[in-house]
Parts: structure tokens; sequence; C-alpha cells
């Protein structure tokens, strides 16, 4: 069934309506004033009236976010030791395995060259004399 132009006018109507209304919902959601996010550890100090206060909670906020920052850089120190022993290991380890490979390869040159030694000491046998 085919509809006419006439039919599809009023589709052609809602969908620019539609836009609009999901626009305007999403609008709304992006403005909406963000309800405030408490981290732990950091007080609220602009609800303190007196100024001396509102100085005193802004110095413990920034006690305690210097210990933070302390701590942080301590365990990040701390990790990145503990990746340097890591690689420091790795690479003594590739060196062994390097010298390990080394010392194949050198025997099995030293056993290529015995068994072509060994082998053309040998004489072949006619082939066709049977």
């Amino acid at each position: 069934m085919r509809m006419t132009p006439y039919q599809l006018q009023p589709l052609r109507q809602l969908q620019p309506t539609m836009l609009r209304g999901w626009a305007g919902v999403l609008l709304v959601a992006l403005l909406a004033p963000a309800s405030a996010q408490d981290i732990r550890g950091i007080e609220a100090c602009m609800s303190e009236k007196q100024i001396e206060r509102r100085t005193g909670c802004l110095q413990a906020n920034i006690e305690y976010l210097q210990q933070s920052l302390t701590k942080l850089s301590r365990d990040a120190q701390d990790k990145l030791a503990a990746a340097g022993h890591d690689l420091a290991a790795a690479r003594a380890e590739m060196a062994e395995l390097r010298s390990a490979i080394a010392k194949i390869s050198n025997e099995l040159t030293q056993l290529k060259a015995k068994a072509d030694t060994s082998g053309s000491n040998k004489k072949p046998e006619p082939t066709g004399s049977k």
C-alpha cells in the first residue's frame, strides 16, 4: 500500500516536532544544576559564615590535598622503582638467553662441520650397478 503525498504530510510535520522535543529534553538535562559531588576528606567550606572558620576549613582541605598528593607521589615512585627492577631483571635474563642461543648456534655449526667432513670421507655407492 502506497501512501500519497497528502497522507505523508502529517508524518513530515511530526518528525521536526519530535526532534525539537528531544533536543529540548537534552538541553534541559544538560543545563540542570549539577548536584554537589562529595569528595571524601574534603569539607564544604562555603557554608561557613565566619571568615575564620571558613579559612580554617580551607586550610584543612589544603592539608588533606597535600597529604593525598604526597601519598600518591610516593606510591608512583614505588611503582616506578619496582618497574625499574623488573626491567633490569628482564634485561639480565635476555642477555643470558642470548648467550645460550650463541652457544647452541656454535655447537650446531660444529656438528654440521663434523657431519660434512665425515660425509665427504665416505665413497658414494654407484646407483645403477645392481
